[in-house]
């Protein structure tokens, strides 16, 4: 191995320039940092910005030297020192712009190759920068005498993250997520690990009388630390100005940049009626006891109600009652006019306060059906509601509406950052996954609720469906063991029925709903209907065609009234049709069924369900032809089903006897089959 000779080594550097493109590069370097570092700050560029700029004209310094000693610039152009050396020798004249040149392309070298691997450093970056200015409120403790004043710390609790979420620079977690939670619990570091923040706001409330007390403290949750904590002693009529006077010391402890809207958002006084805002907080409070319960809605919407009574100019109020309607009509047939009415004195009082937006977007979505009105409305919520985890949740629903399912899982996925210990929400993003038929991610999101809540009746239930999809009907039945007449689920009852009707149980099925019609009170008109129409299409199974009919009338008794008041709900109808059928009035199913796509036609995920219905219609009275075309079409697309937990797969096509009318079909026998992967 040859031996370099040092001299002339660096003589040779000295020759090809490199000890001039050095210093010139030194030269230039330092002059571009300090003036990096001047400007950098006026335009309030990021910390890392000045990190990335300085380590790339550092990575250019080897680059420059590379470059001078490997190419030469000649009056010919640019050429390799290697084929110069071959050449005649000639005078070299050099140019200082040789050397400008040289450093300037290391240094665009250096960026080039730096911002490609500085992405993931810059994401970090932000990241870091949203998780230090993150936080959850925990349930405020109720240290009154009177434990029925449990709602006032709810509803406090409530109102303060309500406001923190109008500050977009904060991650704010919803109610749904902390609510679980104990006041004061002694494994903060975990819980704040499990809501994906780093912050906890702890908090007690004392009423007595006209006098409230509340104390807050501010943790730093990985370590324990107490970063801020106050005692606030006011009058009832000024609690509101609590919640105000929280946010902001809260802000300000984690350096949130607030703008001028945000900034008067906080202050905003919504009532200077206390009973007004008494009963309001306790509409919270309700809500917060069954985020998916009909029950706690209508308990809701009483408050809310008594609210506006005692102060009619009270926006926020009306807004909130124009919403819980609007939350109550697609499944519970509740008034149009009621939300329309409270929606439209929202706006007159305050058109521009951001709820109202929001009761505007609720009512568009759930009544209009107006899904193209309702996502821009949302849209523009977003901007003054930026941590607001039900707005992306209405954003996934529409999208599902739309046929747009890379953004629906995408916009379940952003609602589940502000609300990651919401089981009913792990449960429609769940469900989402299962009208995809992507089982395994659906299974893993239902497992992922039984986490929070384990043994969960609907939960399982919404598992034995997806096993049901998937024909084991052994794991389905694991699922159900729980499941009774008298299991008080709108969702358990029914697969429990559908499993037993799967094992050719008829007779169990029927017991089983003539028992919950018989020692259960059920609670709406809605749910009286679906019932019937359950056990009648359970008693036609097993035979009992005089039993099937009664209950069919009777399904049809509740059905057709609810229809009449909700032309626009497709839910009633679908069932509506099937009890026709059941009845042998053609004509009417077909009627009703037909009604009922139309009503659908533009709707992604609700039109295949409507087709399903009519497939079932077509099936029953010997249109196999036209009820197999239907069926072939389902299998290949995503839907929400009218009559399973999933969409149609050829497992349930197999187990469910609805169809055995279509079994000689050849072409059925063809869909029974799984395609191999």
């Amino acid at each position: 191995m040859r031996r370099v000779n040092p001299k002339t080594f660096f003589a040779e550097l000295r020759r090809r320039n490199v000890y001039k493109v050095a210093v010139a590069y030194a030269v230039i370097a330092w002059l571009l940092i300090q003036a990096a570092s001047i400007l950098f700050p006026i335009f309030e560029a990021p910390v890392w910005v000045m990190k990335v700029f300085v380590s790339a004209v550092a990575f250019g310094f080897p680059i420059a030297l590379i470059l001078a000693w490997v190419l030469e610039i000649t009056p010919e152009g640019i050429k390799r020192t290697e084929d110069l050396n071959q050449m005649p020798q000639q005078q070299s004249k050099n140019p200082a712009w040789i050397y400008v040149f040289i450093i300037a392309g290391a240094i665009s070298i250096g960026l080039f190759f730096l911002g490609r691997y500085t992405a993931s450093f810059r994401a970090g970056a932000q990241q870091t920068g949203s998780f230090e200015k993150s936080i959850a409120v925990l349930p405020f403790e109720n240290l009154s005498d009177d434990k029925a004043n449990a709602y006032f710390g709810t509803g406090i609790q409530d109102e303060i993250t309500t406001r923190l979420a109008k500050i977009a620079d904060l991650k704010v977690i919803s109610r749904t997520s902390t609510q679980q939670y104990q006041s004061k619990p002694g494994n903060l570091s975990q819980i704040a690990k499990q809501l994906g923040v780093a912050h906890l706001l702890e908090g007690s409330v004392q009423k007595v009388g006209e006098q409230v007390r509340v104390n807050v403290q501010l943790i730093r949750a990985d370590h324990d630390s107490h970063l801020w904590a106050e005692t606030y002693e006011r009058k009832l009529t000024d609690i509101s100005g609590v919640e105000s006077d929280i946010a902001k010391a809260i802000a300000h402890s984690l350096h949130a940049k607030l703008s001028g809207r945000e900034e008067k958002a906080l202050g905003v006084k919504p009532t200077g009626n206390s009973e007004a805002y008494d009963a309001y907080l306790r509409g919270l409070a309700a809500e917060g006891e069954g985020t998916d319960s009909v029950y706690s809605t209508q308990k809701a919407i009483s408050f809310f109600k008594r609210a506006v009574h005692l102060d009619p100019a009270f926006a926020l109020g009306w807004s909130k009652l124009s919403r819980a309607h609007s939350n109550l009509y697609p499944s519970f047939a509740d008034s149009t006019e009621a939300a329309k009415r409270a929606l439209e004195t929202a706006q007159k009082l305050q058109p521009d306060l951001p709820e109202t937006l929001l009761a505007l977007a609720c009512y568009q979505f759930s009544e209009l059906r107006d899904y193209n009105a309702a996502r821009t409305t949302f849209l523009r919520v977003r901007k003054v509601l930026p941590g607001v985890a039900e707005i992306p949740v209405a954003l996934a629903q529409i999208a599902r509406h739309r046929g747009k399912w890379k953004e629906t899982v995408a916009y379940y996925e952003q609602a589940l950052v502000l609300d990651p210990r919401n089981t009913e929400l792990l449960a429609e993003s769940a469900g989402n996954y299962s009208d995809l038929r992507r089982f395994d991610n659906a299974l893993k999101r239902y497992n992922r609720a039984l986490d929070i809540r384990p043994n969960d009746v609907n939960l399982l239930a919404s598992k034995a469906g997806i096993y049901q999809a998937q024909g084991n009907l052994a794991e389905a039945a694991k699922c159900l063991e729980g499941v009774n007449a008298l299991t008080p689920s709108y969702e358990a009852v029914p697969q429990k029925v559908t499993q037993l009707i799967f094992e050719r149980n008829y007779r169990g099925a029927v017991e089983l709903l003539e028992t919950r019609f018989a020692q259960l009170q059920l609670g709406s008109e809605l749910e009286v209907g679906i019932f019937e129409e359950f056990l009648a299409s359970s008693r036609l199974l097993a035979g009992d065609i005089p039993g099937a009919k009664s209950s069919a009338e009777q399904a049809r008794k509740y059905l057709e009234v609810l229809c009449q008041n909700q032309p626009d709900n497709d839910f009633p109808a679908i069932f509506l049709a099937k009890a026709y059928a059941i009845l042998g009035e053609k004509d009417s199913a077909y009627k009703e069924a037909r009604r009922v796509t139309g009503m659908l036609q533009n709707d992604a995920i609700r039109r295949p369900a409507a087709e399903e219905n009519l497939a079932f219609i077509e099936a029953s009275f010997g249109d196999n032809a036209r009820a197999i075309s239907i069926i072939a079409h389902l299998l290949e697309i995503p839907y929400q089903s009218s009559l399973y937990a999933t969409p149609l797969t050829p497992a349930l096509l197999r187990l469910d006897p609805t169809w055995d009318a279509l079994r000689s079909e050849p072409t059925f026998q063809k869909l029974c089959q799984e395609k191999a992967h």
